[in-house]
């Protein structure tokens, strides 16, 4: 017969053309699996490359924001210092006030000393003098006492070895059994305030 009848029971063969689908759609199916795979991997570089970078940032920040500690704790400590140093020299300046506020009142006050001192020398041993020169003594004394009241100290060297911190030699002359730089005689005593030389005593000394 020319026309066979089809059992539906019998099992059909696939055509040529059946097959070559079944074989693109596996090789799609194989295709879609790669490229979901490849975008997998790719999603899981991406994000270990961001945490990477993350981290990286991160320990950027970290170490900018330790610098700018210690940079913030320098600068602490130098004001600290910068402070203590003012604070001491306001103590060292207000110091220097109690001690040396009567230097130039004092300095004012030692021409007059020295007048006092060459009055008496000038009475010498008159005794017809004598109650004048114990007059000018007592009021001399009355103006060292007063003087030392203030830690102002007379500086007299005679007899001592010249020291040119304390002493300004006039003059040197040669004097017989006498060791040289000692001072022989003292034309204008010196005085010092708390340890500080206000004035230079005026002396004679030996010459070597």
């Amino acid at each position: 017969m020319a026309n066979e009848e089809l059992n539906p029971n019998e099992p059909q063969q696939a055509t040529g053309a059946e097959e070559q689908t079944v074989e693109e759609v596996v090789s799609e199916t194989a295709e879609q699996n790669a490229a979901a795979s490849d975008v997998e991997l790719e999603a899981e570089v991406t994000e270990e490359t961001t945490t990477d970078a993350d981290a990286e940032k991160l320990a950027q920040d970290l170490a900018s924001a330790m610098a700018e500690i210690e940079s913030l704790k320098d600068q602490m400590l130098r004001i600290q210092a910068e402070a203590q140093n003012i604070r001491r020299r306001a103590e060292q300046d207000v110091e220097k006030a109690h001690k040396f506020g009567v230097e130039k009142f004092a300095n004012e006050m030692l021409p007059i000393v020295d007048s006092l001192e060459r009055a008496i020398e000038t009475f010498g041993d008159d005794e017809t003098l004598k109650p004048m020169r114990e007059g000018v003594e007592m009021t001399m004394n009355m103006f060292l006492s007063g003087l030392e009241k203030f830690k102002m100290e007379q500086v007299n060297p005679k007899g001592e070895m010249f020291d040119p911190a304390l002493h300004q030699a006039m003059s040197m002359i040669p004097v017989p059994d006498t060791a040289a730089n000692t001072v022989v005689e003292v034309m204008q005593k010196g005085y010092m305030l708390h340890g500080r030389l206000v004035r230079p005593a005026m002396v004679i000394v030996a010459k070597g």
